[in-house]
Protein backbone atom coordinates (compact mmCIF):
# COMPACT_ATOMS: atom_id res chain seq x y z
CA UNK A 1 0.00 0.00 0.00
CA UNK A 2 1.21 3.27 -1.00
CA UNK A 3 1.90 5.97 1.81
CA UNK A 4 -0.40 8.73 2.25
CA UNK A 5 2.42 10.73 4.53
CA UNK A 6 5.84 10.53 4.41
CA UNK A 7 9.41 11.85 5.09
CA UNK A 8 9.51 15.40 4.67
CA UNK A 9 5.70 16.16 4.45
CA UNK A 10 4.15 19.42 5.46
CA UNK A 11 1.41 18.19 8.23
CA UNK A 12 -1.26 19.82 9.88
CA UNK A 13 -2.36 17.91 13.41
CA UNK A 14 -6.64 17.84 13.50
CA UNK A 15 -7.06 16.20 16.78
CA UNK A 16 -5.32 16.30 19.86
CA UNK A 17 -3.53 18.40 22.38
CA UNK A 18 -1.76 19.78 19.47
CA UNK A 19 -4.50 20.57 17.33
CA UNK A 20 -3.83 23.20 14.81
CA UNK A 21 0.51 23.09 15.26
CA UNK A 22 2.20 22.70 11.75
CA UNK A 23 5.42 20.87 11.77
CA UNK A 24 7.21 18.47 9.09
CA UNK A 25 7.42 14.66 9.33
CA UNK A 26 10.65 13.61 10.52
CA UNK A 27 10.07 9.75 10.38
CA UNK A 28 7.09 7.37 9.75
CA UNK A 29 6.57 4.64 11.52
CA UNK A 30 4.40 2.54 9.16
CA UNK A 31 3.81 -0.76 11.20
CA UNK A 32 2.70 1.58 13.95
CA UNK A 33 0.47 3.80 11.49
CA UNK A 34 1.93 6.58 13.04
CA UNK A 35 4.71 9.37 12.85
CA UNK A 36 7.11 11.75 14.52
CA UNK A 37 6.35 15.09 13.70
CA UNK A 38 8.81 18.41 14.37
CA UNK A 39 7.37 20.71 17.22
CA UNK A 40 4.23 18.20 17.58
CA UNK A 41 3.52 15.85 20.62
CA UNK A 42 6.68 16.78 22.67
CA UNK A 43 7.36 15.31 26.23
CA UNK A 44 9.91 15.13 28.71
CA UNK A 45 11.89 12.30 29.55
CA UNK A 46 14.29 11.84 32.19
CA UNK A 47 17.39 9.95 30.97
CA UNK A 48 20.37 8.62 33.04
CA UNK A 49 24.34 10.18 32.69
CA UNK A 50 26.23 7.70 29.65
CA UNK A 51 29.65 8.77 30.72
CA UNK A 52 31.55 11.94 30.57
CA UNK A 53 29.90 13.12 27.34
CA UNK A 54 26.13 12.60 27.91
CA UNK A 55 24.89 14.41 30.78
CA UNK A 56 21.51 13.17 32.73
CA UNK A 57 18.53 15.02 32.77
CA UNK A 58 15.13 15.82 32.23
CA UNK A 59 15.13 15.92 27.90
CA UNK A 60 12.49 17.22 25.35
CA UNK A 61 11.61 15.51 22.54
CA UNK A 62 8.91 14.19 19.93
CA UNK A 63 6.84 11.39 20.54
CA UNK A 64 4.98 9.45 17.64
CA UNK A 65 1.38 10.42 16.60
CA UNK A 66 -1.13 8.77 15.04
CA UNK A 67 -1.23 9.39 11.55
CA UNK A 68 -5.32 9.94 11.44
CA UNK A 69 -4.51 12.44 13.31
CA UNK A 70 -2.73 14.33 10.61
CA UNK A 71 -3.43 15.84 7.28
CA UNK A 72 -1.04 17.34 4.55
CA UNK A 73 -0.74 20.49 3.57
CA UNK A 74 -2.03 21.54 0.37
CA UNK A 75 1.06 22.66 -1.58
CA UNK A 76 -1.42 25.99 -3.41
CA UNK A 77 -3.28 26.49 -0.57
CA UNK A 78 -1.25 25.97 1.94
CA UNK A 79 -4.81 24.42 3.76
CA UNK A 80 -4.89 20.87 5.31
CA UNK A 81 -6.00 18.61 2.46
CA UNK A 82 -6.73 14.98 2.15
CA UNK A 83 -4.17 12.84 -0.13
CA UNK A 84 -5.26 10.69 -3.00
CA UNK A 85 -3.18 8.71 -6.02
CA UNK A 86 -3.22 9.02 -9.83
CA UNK A 87 -1.18 7.75 -12.50
CA UNK A 88 1.17 10.09 -14.62
CA UNK A 89 2.34 8.55 -17.24
CA UNK A 90 3.85 5.09 -15.35
CA UNK A 91 4.39 6.60 -12.39
CA UNK A 92 2.24 6.67 -9.56
CA UNK A 93 2.17 10.12 -7.68
CA UNK A 94 0.33 11.85 -4.49
CA UNK A 95 -2.33 14.44 -5.36
CA UNK A 96 -3.89 16.77 -3.59
CA UNK A 97 -7.73 16.14 -3.04
CA UNK A 98 -8.70 19.73 -2.71
CA UNK A 99 -6.35 21.02 -5.64
CA UNK A 100 -5.46 18.34 -7.74
CA UNK A 101 -2.24 19.30 -7.28
CA UNK A 102 1.01 16.81 -7.46
CA UNK A 103 2.54 16.45 -3.69
CA UNK A 104 6.12 16.60 -4.00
Amino acid sequence: MAAKIKKGDRVQVLAGKDKGKRGEVLSVIPTENRAVVQGVNVVKRHAKPQGMNQPGGIQEKEAPIHLSNLAVIDPKSDKPTRVGFRMDGDKKVRVAKASGEVIA
